[in-house]
């Protein structure tokens, strides 16, 4: 299974950029080992339009076209459901196990997602109801996936 992550704005070299890449690298190899094939990160553009809905809309066209056909589709959302870190590598493991050939994450923009993305998502998932930057939300995204991981394979990082 490919897992990719769907983000608007591109990460600017530096700390967070390092803390993201090094997080999905470790996510990435112990991936392998478990029948996940790869780990993608591709940003999409940030529109530049003035007019909050056409930025909004012109977004979510760009995150549609970037996905797979049959994936499940994961959006970051502060509405979202906010589970565990168990029950996030439960669900990794279940749509791996069922077949499915690509799980995409989305990073939204500031001004959210059209509502299409909503209808067609498997999950939508909170980080908590805080505001998070985008930034974090990667990072913190990218660490889920290697805690996943690590979850699914038995190993000890995961400490509930």
């Amino acid at each position: 299974m490919r897992l990719t992550v769907l983000a608007v704005g591109r990460l600017k070299q530096g700390p967070e950029r390092q803390l993201a890449e090094r997080y999905g690298e470790r996510a990435a190899k112990a991936g392998r080992a478990l029948g996940f094939r790869s780990l993608e990160v591709v940003e999409i553009a940030e529109s530049r339009s003035r007019d909050t809905e056409r930025r909004m809309l012109e977004e979510s066209i760009a995150i549609a076209n970037a996905l797979p056909e049959q994936a499940a589709l994961i959006l970051l959302d502060e509405t979202g459901e906010n589970i565990g870190s168990a029950a996030f590598a439960e669900s990794l493991g279940k749509w791996r196990d069922n077949g499915r050939d690509d799980v995409v994450f989305v990073i939204g923009g500031p001004d959210g997602m059209a509502s299409t993305l909503f209808d067609r998502a498997s999950l939508r998932l909170s980080f908590g109801a805080l505001t998070w930057p985008h930034q974090m939300v990667r990072i913190m995204l990218m660490e889920q996936l290697y805690r996943a991981m690590t979850i699914l394979s038995g190993h000890p990082y995961h400490r509930p």
